[in-house]
C-alpha cells in the first residue's frame, strides 16, 4: 500500500514553501555544531568509499553507540542507519505484516500510524493521561494487546510531551513483551536530556524483545548528518534490517559515521550534552514562566527532551499556528494537530539564539491577547 503523508510533515512542507519565518517557537533539537568543530579529529586522507568496511556500520561508532546507551552487548547488536527514522522504518517493514496490530501511545511520534497504514496493519493507540502529566499506564498497554499484536512502539521521553517512562514502568513493559513474545521498540532520540531524574535504561538491554532506536539528531543537534542506529539482541532482526537498508539508503554514510563517532567519544559527548542541557534548561525555564503568565495557555513541563505540548484555551491550535506564521508575526510553531491534539501547540527549547525565541514569544502573546484568535 502507498505510504501517505502524516500531518506533521504535511504542515512542514506547506509552511516552509512560503517566506521563511523570522522567529521559531518549538525547535526540536539542540543548537547545531559546525563542521569546523570536527575537522581536527578527521583524517584528511579518509577514503569516502565503503569498501572494506562492515556493512553494519563503523565498528568504532557501533561501540560508541553501545557505550552511550550503557549496554554491554556484542557489536553486531548495532546497525547504523540514516537517522532514527530509518531505523524505525526498517523495523516496521521487517517485523510487521498486513493484519498485524501495532500498539502505540497517543500522542506519539506519527511515523507509527503512517507505517501501519502502508503495511495494512492496525494501529491500536493507548491514550496518555494529560491530567496526570501525560502519563502512560503500563496496564492500559497490557489491555491493548491481542493475539494479533506484533509490536509495541513508544518514545522515551515521549515525543511530543517530554514525559519520561521511568525504569520501573519500562520493566513492566519489558515483561509484557516477554510474556507475549512481541517486539518492544523504544525511540530514544532525546536520551541524555533528562530534567526530572536519571536517564532510564535502554530497552534493548532489558529484554530480548527490546529494540532501541536513536540518533545524533536531537540531543546533539546533528540532524543534518542523518546518522542513527538500532540496537537489538536478535541477530536475525539486525540482519533483516540491514538487508532492507541495502535496498534503500544502501550500505553506509562513511563521512557521517566518522563524524558521529567523534561526536560520541566520551569527552566530546559530555561537553556537547552539558552545553545542550545548560541551554535547554534555561530556555525551558523561560517557556515555563511564559506559559504560567499567559492566561490562555497551560502545560505539563517536559521531564526530558526539548519539546512539550501546551493547551490553548478557546482556540484551535492550527488556526493559531497559521495566524502566527502569517505577517506581521512571522513566527513558526507546530500545531498539536500534527499529533492528533487539535487544542494544543508544540513549543520547544531548541535551536539556540538563532531561533529568536524571546521575540517569538512576545509575538505569540500579542496574538493571544489581540482578540483575533
Amino acid at each position: 500500500m502507498k505510504v501517505t503523508i502524516h500531518k506533521l510533515f504535511d504542515y512542514l512542507l506547506e509552511t516552509t514553501a512560503a517566506e521563511p519565518p523570522e522567529c521559531f517557537i518549538g525547535f526540536s533539537l539542540a543548537r547545531s555544531p559546525r563542521l569546523k568543530d570536527f575537522l581536527g579529529d578527521l583524517d584528511p586522507e579518509l577514503s569516502l568509499d565503503w569498501n572494506g568496511k562492515s556493512f553494519l556500520g563503523l565498528p568504532a561508532l557501533r561501540q560508541r553507540v553501545l557505550d552511550q546507551a550503557g549496554l554491554e552487548l556484542p557489536l553486531d547488536s548495532v546497525l547504523i542507519t540514516a537517522g532514527a527514522a530509518e531505523a524505525n522504518y526498517l523495523l516496521f517493514r521487517q517485523l510487521v505484516q498486513s493484519g498485524d496490530e501495532i500498539v502505540t501511545e497517543a500522542p506519539g511520534w506519527p511515523q507509527a500510524g503512517v507505517m501501519a497504514k502502508a503495511i495494512g496493519a492496525t494501529l491500536v493507540e493507548v491514550a496518555r493521561d494529560e491530567a496526570r502529566g501525560w502519563w502512560l499506564d503500563p496496564e492500559a498497554v497490557a489491555r491493548a494487546i491481542t493475539p494479533r499484536t506484533r509490536m509495541i512502539f513508544l518514545t522515551n521521553p515521549n515525543n511530543p510531551t517530554g514525559r519520561l517512562i521511568p525504569e520501573g514502568e519500562l520493566r513492566a513493559l519489558a515483561d509484557l513483551a516477554e510474556k507475549h513474545g512481541i517486539w518492544l521498540v523504544v525511540d530514544e532520540v532525546y536520551a541524555g536530556l533528562e530534567w526530572a531524574g536519571p536517564r532510564p535504561p535502554s530497552i534493548a538491554g532489558m529484554t530480548r524483545f527490546g529494540i532501541t532506536t536513536g540518533s545524533v539528531s536531537k540531543a546533539l543537534g546533528m540532524q543534518g548528518l542523518r546518522t542513527g542506529w538500532m540496537i537489538c539482541q536478535s541477530p536475525e532482526v539486525i540482519r533483516d534490517a540491514m538487508i532492507l537498508r541495502e535496498n534503500g539508503s544502501e550500505i553506509m554514510n562513511t563521512l557521517g559515521e566518522h563524524i558521529a563517532e567523534v561526536a560520541l567519544r566520551p569527552d566530546r559527548l559530555a561537553e556537547a550534552l552539558g552545553r545542550a542541557r545548560a541551554e535547554g534548561a534555561e530556555t525551558l525555564d523561560r517557556l515555563d514562566r511564559f506559559v504560567t503568565e499567559e492566561p490562555r495557555l497551560s502545560w505539563h513541563r517536559p521531564e526530558a527532551g526539548l519539546i512539550g505540548l501546551a493547551r490553548v484555551e478557546g482556540a484551535d491550535g492550527e488556526t493559531l499556528a497559521r495566524k502566527l506564521l502569517a505577517p506581521p508575526h512571522r513566527t513558526f510553531l507546530l500545531p498539536g494537530s500534527a499529533y492528533g491534539q487539535p487544542h494544543h501547540i508544540r513549543i520547544g527549547a531548541g535551536g539556540g539564539p538563532e531561533a529568536r525565541l524571546k521575540e517569538g514569544l512576545g509575538r505569540l502573546s500579542a496574538l493571544l491577547r489581540s482578540g483575533s484568535i
